[in-house]
Formats: C-alpha cells, structure tokens, sequence
C-alpha cells in the first residue's frame, strides 16, 4: 500500500467559499453558464459552456452518465389521521430485488437501503401513505426490517399490484436536491435536476457536470464527428459526505453501482481517440473499468473495486488495451452484454490516470473526495483553477458554473 496516499491531509484541499458563490438555482438556458478551461500546457481561459463543442480536441469522444434521479425522498405521517409524526425516508439502494431494473418494475413490493429521518420517532409498525396514480388511490405501506450503523432496510408494498414501484416513487417522492443548497425541493427541481440525455433511473443525486448540456450542443458535438458514448452509475448519497478525518486514509469511500455496454468496453480497448469523461461518476467508472481489468488478470473478483487497489503494492501494471480485453474475455465467457459491477476506489494525488485525458465537471465543495479527485488529474494544480474562478465571479457546485480540464 502507498502510504503517502493515505497520509494526505485534508486540510490541504480547504478554501474559503462564501455562500452567496453556492448557485442556489441554475440559469435559465443551461448551456450560457460560464466554462473555464484548463488547458494541456496548464493556462486558463474563460468562455461560455455553449462554445465547448469548438473547444473539445478534435480527436477525442465524448462519454456522460445516462443515470436519471429517482424522487427518493418519501414523507409519512405516523398515526390512523396522518398527524403524528413526520418520518422521512431517503431511499438509497435496492435491496431486495438488488438489481435497480427489476426492482423498479415490481408490482407486489420491494425493499431498499435507506436513511430514516426522525427515526427514533419510529420504533415500530408499518407507516402508510395514500398517493394519488392516474386519479387512482393507492396506499403505500413502509417496514422497517433491519437496522444497520446509520442506514434501514425499509419494505414497501401496496395495494395496487397493476402499480410499479417506480411509479410509486415517482408520484409519492421528492427529488433529492443537495443539502447544501440549504431550500426546500422546488417544483422547477424535478426538470432542472435531470440531464437532458438521463433514462435510466437510480441515482439519489445528478451527475451535475452533465446539467449544462442542451440538445443542440450535442448535436454540434456530434457535427464536428466527436463521438458521443453513454455509461451509467448510479450516484449515491455518498457524494455530498466531506471528509471529516484528518487524512484520507481514514475516510470510507461508499460504493456506487456501474454498468458499462460491451460495444463501448471494445471500442475504449481499440480507439485512439482522447476520452473526455463528464463529471467526476463518469471518470470513476472509466478509471473504475481498468481495475476490473487488472483485478481480472489476477483471478481476483471483480465485482467491487475496493477502495485502495490502485495503490497496492504488485498492481499489475497493464496497458489499457490489455485491461479492457480482459473484461471482454470475461464477458465473452461468462455470455455477458454488460459489465455490472460496483467500485469504491478513490482517486486521489499519487493516482495514475489510465482511461481519460480530460473531463467536463463543475466547482467541487472544499474538503470533498471530488476535490482531491481534480487535483490528481492536474497534477496537484488544483488552487490555481478555483483562484481563478473564485477571482472571476464563477457560480460554485451542483447548479454552478463548468469547466473543462485537459492532460
């Protein structure tokens, strides 16, 4: 193991950012917000995120997380007359059936992860709610099967088996905007909060750096023949959780699920084009895909990337092409169309890049994973970037402004 990873402080990635540079709302049109590029030779430049279609390198293609939000968050009212007390459920990940498809498609219940609000006001019993589905009443019940650290394991049922889960949540649910936009969800959130190229649901957050996009911008893209590819993770609640040890070693990276096509794995194995990920989950599972490779090469199983494999001593140290053969090898053998899998690994200084040479992403929180992610991309040049965007009036996280950072 590289001790000098796990010993990086935290305090090394704090700067101040004051709240009026929080965009608490987006623009309006999503691609006028600002861009800064941080160019292969280290210079920074400003521009307007519509004009990133010219500023992409001609010889690169373009991959973005098709992950939709799910309204995860449900309210009940303990009590008969619904006015006891309020109990929030945050839904996180599918329990049982665990796959996100086919628990989303069940119609007779189904069980997930999930943080309790106010959860010592609910010692026990079922909680119900009634929801309104195509001008049909539909009562929604919620148990509490198992409790672990700080999650539940909730079982939902209802009593319309014609009604899918995922039009449960999608009637009785809230969209889960970030905590530190300190409102309340909106009714402009549920259009906002969602890229316009998301469809496949089960993400608690939004990859943001992909809210920018705008249909004519990807066509422009896709005129200058850049190709456009599509994976999917689903982001977890994990992604707002700051670091709150003194060194990295101590901080517990949470798990997201990932599914990558096998026509896209063959394509990265053989292409020379120059991959620029948007937003920090597409970067995480492109990087996350070459660890599988390796873990494969070593008959290791590759079902979750743990957190510190990449640093390990005796990693093997495989050309991209290698790792990426061996995942088709194995889905070849294993009659598989698509790699699904988990990953925990952190990226952080002392990481070595292996899949992308640049990535489109917003203005990450002080002290957050994402942050020491940026600054092992730029070789630790991270300050510099948020200098200037802090000097020039950029709007800062999930419904700020983007940038656009090159090898």
């Amino acid at each position: 193991m590289d001790n000098n990873v796990k010993d990086i402080n935290i305090e090394e990635f704090d700067y101040p950012l004051p709240d009026e540079r929080i965009a608490k709302h987006p623009l309006e049109q999503r691609d006028a917000c600002r861009l800064l590029v941080r160019h292969a030779d280290g210079s920074i430049s400003d521009h307007v995120f519509s004009e990133l279609d010219s500023l992409l390198p001609a010889d690169s293609m373009l991959i973005y997380n098709n992950t939709r939000v799910i309204n995860a968050r449900l309210r009940f009212r303990k009590g008969e007359n619904g006015t006891g007390a309020l109990i929030e459920i945050f839904c996180l990940e599918p329990d049982t059936p665990a796959d996100y498809a086919q628990n989303f498609a069940s119609t007779t219940g189904c069980s997930w992860t999930c943080f309790v609000g106010n959860s010592k006001r609910w010692k026990s019993g079922a909680l119900s709610a009634e929801i309104d589905i195509d001008g049909k009443t539909v009562t929604l019940m919620a148990e509490r099967v198992a409790r672990h650290d700080n999650t539940s394991v909730v079982r939902f049922s209802w009593d319309n088996h014609a009604v899918t889960f995922s039009q449960i949540i999608s009637s009785a649910g809230e969209i889960p905007i970030p905590p530190y936009l300190n409102r309340s969800t909106e009714a402009t959130d549920n259009t906002d909060y969602q890229t316009v190229y998301s469809h496949i649901e089960g993400s608690v957050a939004a990859p943001t750096a992909g809210l920018h996009f705008t249909e004519p911008l990807l066509q422009r893209i896709s005129q200058r023949g850049i190709p456009r590819r599509e994976l999917t993770l689903h982001v977890g609640a994990g992604t707002f959780q700051p670091v709150k040890s003194d060194t990295i070693g101590e901080h517990t990276m949470h798990s997201e699920w990932i599914a990558v096509g096998r026509p896209l794995i063959a394509e990265l194995a053989a292409t020379d084009r120059k991959v620029i990920a948007v937003g920090t989950t597409s970067v995480r599972t492109l990087e996350s895909l070459y660890h599988i490779g390796c873990l494969i090469s070593e008959g290791k199983p590759a079902g979750e990337v743990p957190q510190w494999y990449p640093y390990a001593p005796g990693h093997p140290s495989l050309s991209r092409k290698d790792a990426f053969g061996r995942i088709l090898k194995y889905l070849d053998d294993n009659s598989l169309a698509t790699l699904i899998a988990a990953t925990r690994i952190i990226i952080a200084p002392g990481y070595t890049y292996r899949v992308i040479d640049g990535m489109v992403t917003n203005f990450h929180q002080p002290r957050s994973t994402l942050l020491l992610l940026v600054s092992a991309f730029t070789g630790g040049d991270w300050r510099p970037i948020y200098d200037f965007a802090l000097q020039h009036d950029y709007r800062f996280l999930s419904y700020g402004d983007g940038s656009l950072l090159l090898k």
